[in-house]
Parts: C-alpha cells; sequence; structure tokens
C-alpha cells in the first residue's frame, strides 16, 4: 500500500458476520486477502 493514501482510498471489504464495511489496516498489510472480521468481536461470534 503506497504512503500517504486517504481514508476514502482504501481497500474495503464487508464483515461475514455483521455485514458493515470496513477498511484496510496497517496491521492487515501482509494479511489482507485473508481478514473476513472486521473486529475481534465479530471474529468471536461467527458461529
Amino acid at each position: 500500500m503506497p504512503k500517504n493514501v486517504k481514508k476514502q482510498h482504501l481497500p474495503t471489504k464487508t464483515c461475514v458476520v455483521c455485514n458493515r464495511p470496513f477498511s484496510w489496516r496497517k496491521k492487515w498489510e501482509k494479511v489482507w486477502d485473508e481478514v473476513k472480521y472486521c473486529s475481534d468481536r465479530c471474529r468471536r461470534e461467527r458461529g
């Protein structure tokens, strides 16, 4: 991801639990293709 990208231009996904959109985060840089949940709470409730 290039530096200084405005938040509105970051890639987004939809959470598979709550169906809300969420944006790319620096901590997900290397695993963005594997990210499915917007938060730890959704990951725990994936049931």
